[in-house]
């Protein structure tokens, strides 16, 4: 049975230093895929982007920089910060959201109420989704290429 987790959270988009406009972001975890998140960024006048990412990403990002390569999480001060700095990138295109600390932290705990965390494992289908998303992305590399 697919179950799943939602949250829609406001984050500030950063252009540059001097230009900053709020977004919706979908936040959504799914026990079908009990390791990731997925964000969709709803940009205006574009159609929404999502990306997904390990939910122990997200989940350590709260507190301490982490991450590597095309996801970056930190959080903003050191004293109990109350944001979080999202950072994506894709070959030179970047982006950078600011989100607010605590919807992110409820929607996580959410998620551990559902599938607590290093219990993903134990999802008995998780293998043949696994075998089905990694079916799917070879076959979109195959016919980008």
């Amino acid at each position: 049975m697919r179950e799943s987790v939602q949250a829609e959270v406001m984050m500030s988009f950063l252009v540059s230093e001097e230009l900053s406009f709020r977004i919706p972001v979908e936040l959504r975890y799914e026990t079908c895929d009990p390791y990731a998140v997925r964000l969709t960024f709803h940009l205006p006048g574009d159609a929404p982007v999502t990306w997904a990412f390990g939910r122990e990403l997200l989940i350590d990002g709260v507190g301490t920089p982490c991450g590597d390569g095309d996801v970056r999480i930190s959080p903003v001060g050191t004293d109990s910060p109350n944001e979080v700095l999202i950072r994506l990138q894709v070959g030179g295109d970047r982006a950078l959201f600011r989100s607010s600390t605590a919807p992110l932290v409820a929607f996580l705990d959410r998620t551990d109420k559902l599938v607590p965390l290093g219990q993903e494992g134990a999802l008995a289908d998780f293998d043949a989704h696994l075998d089905e998303a990694l079916d799917r992305i070879l076959a979109e590399e195959q016919s980008a290429g």
